[in-house]
């Protein structure tokens, strides 16, 4: 029983967070040549993502006045926010020839990536929710801890993938454009298809 609810598992994360890796990728991009940038990712992604898990399991607990699925779509607001952000970054640093001030511009933060995730994950919580409804208590630790462990695997596909040279070099000459247009993007597509504003 608990070999099917890790195969189950390892079937919903990949499912669930296949579309980190573009994310993911474009962090890397933008924090390459930065020092602590893996450590500073893979500390976002696990922040972002233990919200995830604490949220779905707090609401299949009965604690659904905590975040009532209405309230999901909304964190859309983050990703967009932050893409709008980055944007008007990469606009104004255009006629920046300070070379200094364009790398630390890059620098990736810790909250950034968490809050992207956290924000990415909410159809997560909305999947989450009804299969830890549906199994036992061993089974949702156990669905817990092979995410948890997951998520170390896709910060390190998604660097594989923003260090393999005809990618980098794709991401690191447009990555400026692709990182707030992802973002926005993203942000766009949670709040429409949450419903969010009546969209």
């Amino acid at each position: 029983m608990i070999l099917s609810s890790i195969l189950q598992a390892i079937g919903l994360f990949i499912a669930t967070n296949i579309d980190d890796i573009i994310v993911l990728s474009l962090f890397f991009a933008r924090g390459a040549g930065q020092r602590g940038t893996t450590t500073r990712i893979i500390l976002g992604q696990y922040l972002g993502f233990a919200g995830i898990l604490g949220a779905a399991v707090l609401v299949s607990l009965g604690a659904g006045a905590f975040l009532p699925p209405e309230v999901i779509p909304y964190f859309g607001l983050v990703p967009l926010a932050l893409g709008l952000w980055a944007a008007w970054q990469a606009w104004r640093g255009d006629d920046d020839d300070d070379d200094e001030a364009k790398i630390e511009g890059k620098n990736v933060a810790v909250w950034t990536v968490a809050g992207v995730t956290f924000a990415n994950g909410g159809d997560n919580i909305g999947v989450y929710v009804p299969v830890f409804l549906s199994v036992g208590p061993a089974a949702v630790v156990a669905y817990c801890i092979v995410f948890l462990l997951l998520v170390a695997v896709l910060v390190g596909l998604a660097k594989f993938v923003a260090t393999r040279r005809p990618i980098a070099e794709v991401l690191e000459r447009w990555e400026h454009v692709l990182f707030p247009i992802v973002l926005i993007g993203l942000g766009i597509v949670i709040l429409v298809s949450g419903g969010a504003f009546g969209l």
